[in-house]
Order: C-alpha cells, then sequence, then structure tokens
C-alpha cells in the first residue's frame, strides 16, 4: 500500500494522527481526513507539507 500517512505540527514537532490516509476534504479551513479502515478526523488546519517520497501529509492547526 502506498498511502499517506497524516501528521499534526505542533511545539516544533509532528506528531501522527492518522494512517492510510485514502481521501482528504478540504472545505474553507476545515480538512476531512478517511482512512482506508474509514477511520475519519476533522479539525481546523492549513496545510504545511505533502512529501509523497516520504508518505507524509504534514497539517499546522489555526
Amino acid at each position: 500500500m502506498c498511502e499517506a500517512h497524516a501528521f499534526i505540527f505542533k511545539d516544533g514537532e509532528e506528531e501522527k494522527i492518522l494512517e492510510s490516509v485514502d481521501l482528504i476534504e478540504l472545505e474553507g479551513d476545515e480538512v476531512k481526513l478517511i482512512s482506508i479502515f474509514g477511520e475519519q478526523k476533522t479539525f481546523k488546519a492549513k496545510l504545511k507539507l505533502y512529501d509523497n517520497t516520504k508518505r507524509k501529509i504534514v497539517f499546522e492547526l489555526f
């Protein structure tokens, strides 16, 4: 599998919040993540980094 993992950047470090992200939905400043397992996370953040080679998506909370 080649799904990316989602992280929140806070206090100068990255904290993993969801593995195997399959879908990202953006609406205004709200982000909704859905994993291949159906797990969902919704939060207010902006995209900080997407690195396909490391399979990493990093968000920064507002």
